[in-house]
């Protein structure tokens, strides 16, 4: 059934060469977003989990005084 739906599609065969064209361009502008990005940003994101975690640790809540 669905075969015949589809058959009666017209151009049916543009659809993945569409599909493929998006994924391309959008890994594409990943990669190149990637390779320029701001070391110091990158770095600072990438050591924000452990500050987060130590000043927590260190810093007495409200319950603990």
């Amino acid at each position: 059934m669905y075969k015949e739906i589809l058959r009666g599609v017209d151009n049916i065969g543009i659809f993945p060469t569409i599909s493929f064209t998006i994924f391309f361009l959008f890994f594409l502008g990943l990669l190149i977003y990637v390779l320029t990005a701001n070391k110091a940003h990158v770095a600072h994101m990438s050591t924000m989990p452990l500050e987060e975690e130590a000043t927590l640790t260190t810093t007495p809540s409200k319950h603990q005084q």
